[in-house]
């Protein structure tokens, strides 16, 4: 069984520690828990391994977020992995900071990354697992706020939220979604 999990984010190192960018952290995270090394493929940097019986595909797209789709569906179908065996992990304002919630499908809720996924895949049937950052922003400030670098009190608390992320990753390609759901949605 192969499983594509897509951490969404931003490449370059003024984006590198910003909130947008937890999806590419989270992934960080997952690969060097597993023995992932990165190298620089088509539309994204991409590393593997294997768990349990199952071949993971990580990939962090270097098309910028608002063009994550043309990466997702290129390694979708050049790795042959159908829609529900994608794992796309991304920040979500609508969620309190580390509180996270995985989901078989859904709106992009105007995410432009999520609805260039969308628009490139045919639909928003796809599993997402939203990582929550949070909504401490000023009316008309939510871009500053998203591409604004970590708190010190969020740095200090990220790496326990990323590991509970790296864990329900994990249990999707291994126990499925309903049951990673249930035992890991707050």
């Amino acid at each position: 069984m192969k499983y594509l999990i897509v951490g969404l984010g931003n490449i370059g190192p003024e984006y590198e520690l910003t909130r947008h960018n937890v999806g590419f952290l989270t992934l960080d995270r997952l690969a060097d828990k597993h023995g992932g090394t990165w190298k620089s493929g088509r539309l994204a940097f991409t590393s593997e391994f294997k768990h349990k019986g199952r071949q993971f595909h990580l990939i962090k797209p270097t098309t910028y977020m608002n063009l994550s789709g043309k990466a997702v569906n290129y390694w979708m179908k050049e790795l042959n992995i159908p829609k529900e065996n994608i794992l796309v992990i991304v920040d979500d304002v609508a969620l309190p900071f580390g509180k996270l919630r995985m989901r078989g499908k859904g709106s992009a809720a105007g995410h432009n990354g999520l609805k260039n996924i969308e628009e490139l895949t045919g639909g928003q049937d796809y599993p997402r697992l939203k990582f929550g950052i949070g909504d401490d922003f000023p009316k008309g400030r939510q871009v500053e706020y998203v591409l604004g670098r970590w708190t010190p009190k969020e740095i200090e608390e990220l790496p326990i939220f990323m590991d509970k992320a790296v864990d329900m990753a994990i249990a999707f390609a291994t126990t499925g979604i309903n049951m990673t759901m249930t035992q890991f949605n707050d």
